[in-house]
């Protein structure tokens, strides 16, 4: 068993949150567990072998409230210091980062130099006081107050050294920034607003809202959509064609979920019936989505190696110049310390590409802000390090789904803070922040926004680029801003040195002192 001893200005708490807790085992590959809290410690019932790290929300002084995980660690009869451990590990993170990154005799980077040797420093400090866990714990936490805004500085540090090599070398593709349209989005204001936020869109093709009566097929809200962009010559691109969650999965198919034949033949009718209805106007088709979640059908393994490479060569065979995207859904893979049928999304991206499935490129979701696996926050520095874990991969990626809350509701409650509660001028504070790092990483080809307007059936509410009024939000400004910086980028003329404002709007992170407060 794994026991954490925790503390709150190094007092124990009375109660803790356990709704977002998980181990994380070799590979960072997530492990089942069993968790309890009582007289101030995590007590963590393990069902794998070996070192495990535990992951949990966790609230930084003067940063928010984000997911944060301890060293890997064996058990023992003692109990860990969760506040230490959890230091321990991100001054680890960031030490090895930082070499990856090169940034040990960058000069830009001496703030973040500077302030490593003051974090480090408190953490030496916290380990001296292992037999007084209150004192150790405090320290630790000044420690982590230091390290969390220090490690998203380094990440915004390197976004603009990479940026600015990637402006000098034009190397953006003809569309960089995409958004999902909302197919009962059809009046014309809706249709503008895209226009003015998009190089491209996609279209959402539910097979449940497609077919939600066995063979009773209804085009008409996708034929709109299609027509409409058709027109307005904006590239299109569509699905997921295969997506085994609630709302994608038609409620009569239900009756052959033990079935994995007849279920396999229906999904092939109806790729088929899609991608020859839409073919010639599709140029990507994300033909598989979350698939390795496996949460609501049990296939096995090779079950769900079997779909992926059928589909794809499906719609290969059929739209053979169209690009095929496979889709991860929650990246850091919450879902498989619950789910042992699934298959954690690393290894699941691996298993594609080494199975010689004809895929062009990942599609990878970025939500974040709303208490649900997949979606509880992490910090900018998180981010850049499960991208970079797509550069061995060998294909590009394009964000899916990029998203936060504009604003505070009981759907976002306990889902994560950045800074601060979230707001409008948050929202657009964080996307730029966030996509010049996705941006900065020579492999990612685009970005998209999940939601153009605000709406109820939003993922993440309040996510959306416009309000409910179409009233533009602080968002869409940054999000315009960058987009046109872009094209002036591509275009290679005097406007060139316009298109660096993308790597000078890289936030300067504040980097607080020891005490908290912003150096």
């Amino acid at each position: 068993m794994l026991r954490f001893q925790v503390y709150r200005d190094g007092e124990p708490p009375p109660d803790f949150d356990l709704s977002a807790v998980y181990l994380v085992g070799a590979d960072s590959v997530p492990a089942r567990g069993e968790f309890a809290y009582a007289d101030g410690e995590i007590r963590c019932r393990k069902r794998a072998a070996g070192p495990s790290a535990l992951v949990v929300m966790w609230e930084v002084k003067g940063f928010g409230q984000v997911m944060l995980e301890t060293v890997r660690l064996p058990e023992r009869s003692n109990p860990y210091i969760l506040n230490l451990e959890m230091a321990r590990s991100r001054m680890m993170r960031l030490v090895q980062k930082r070499e990856d990154w090169g940034l040990f005799d960058v000069p830009d980077a001496h703030q973040v130099n500077e302030k490593y040797v003051e974090a480090r420093d408190l953490l030496i400090e916290a380990l001296e006081n292992l037999d007084d866990p209150a004192r150790a714990s405090v320290l630790a936490d000044r420690c982590l107050a230091l390290a969390v805004p220090l490690s998203e500085h380094t990440a915004a540090v390197h976004a603009e050294l990479l940026l600015h090599r990637r402006i000098s070398t034009r190397s953006f593709s003809s569309g960089v920034f995409g958004c999902q349209i909302d197919l009962n989005s059809t009046d014309e204001n809706s249709r503008r607003r895209l226009m003015s936020a998009a190089d491209f869109a996609i279209i959402p093709t539910s097979w449940k809202a497609i077919e939600p009566t066995e063979q009773m097929v209804g085009w008409r809200a996708i034929d709109e959509w299609t027509d409409f962009l058709r027109r307005a010559k904006m590239p299109i691109a569509a699905g997921p064609l295969v997506h085994f969650a609630q709302n994608h999965i038609p409620d009569w198919l239900y009756i052959w979920e033990h079935d994995y034949e007849t279920v396999r033949g229906l999904l092939y009718e109806h790729i088929e019936r899609l991608v020859t209805r839409y073919g010639a106007n599709v140029g990507l088709w994300n033909v598989i989505s979350g698939l390795h979640v496996n949460s609501h059908f049990s296939f096995t393994f090779d079950q769900i190696m079997d779909l992926t490479r059928m589909s794809v060569n499906l719609v290969k065979k059929i739209n053979p110049n169209a690009k095929t995207m496979i889709e991860i859904a929650q990246p850091w893979g919450e879902y498989y310390a619950k789910n042992q049928r699934s298959i954690p999304p690393m290894i699941y991206a691996e298993m594609a590409t080494q199975s010689s499935v004809p895929f062009d490129v990942f599609g990878l979701q970025l939500s974040f802000g709303i208490p649900r696996d997949g979606c509880w926050l992490r910090d900018l520095f998180q981010i850049s390090m499960m991208l970079d874990r797509f550069t061995a991969l060998g294909k590009p990626v394009i964000v899916t789904h990029l998203a936060v809350p504009s604003a505070v509701s009981d759907a976002t409650k306990n889902g994560g803070t950045w800074r601060r509660p979230w707001n409008e001028q948050l929202q657009a504070k964080w996307l730029e922040a966030v996509t010049n790092i996705i941006l900065s990483k020579p492999f990612v080809e685009a970005i998209c926004w999940s939601q153009l307007l605000d709406s109820e059936s939003g993922a993440i509410p309040s996510s959306g680029l416009f309000g409910a009024d179409l009233a533009a939000k602080p968002a869409f400004q940054i999000w315009g801003g960058m987009r046109r910086a872009v094209m002036n980028v591509r275009m290679g003329s005097a406007k060139t040195a316009e298109g660096s404002r993308v790597a000078s709007q890289t936030p300067a992170t504040p980097v607080p002192a020891a005490d908290g407060k912003s150096a």
